[in-house]
């Protein structure tokens, strides 16, 4: 099962709630702050809600 590498390398200030929401769901609540997540359905959508403040990589697991 792949998995997905994600950091946060831009801040939410100034951005909507519902962006902020979605980045505290995924565990991401500090710059540069990196969590591998499961490659679903689900997560990928909340990426592409916020995709202009994350770096997404793929991981092999």
């Amino acid at each position: 099962m792949a998995k997905l590498r994600v950091k946060l390398v831009k801040s939410p200030i100034g951005y909507a709630r519902d962006q902020k929401a979605t980045l505290r769901s995924l565990k991401l609540t500090r710059m540069g702050r990196v969590r591998e997540l499961p490659d679903n359905p689900a997560i990928r959508g909340m990426l592409r809600k916020v995709q202009h403040l994350v770096v997404v990589e793929e991981v092999e697991a």
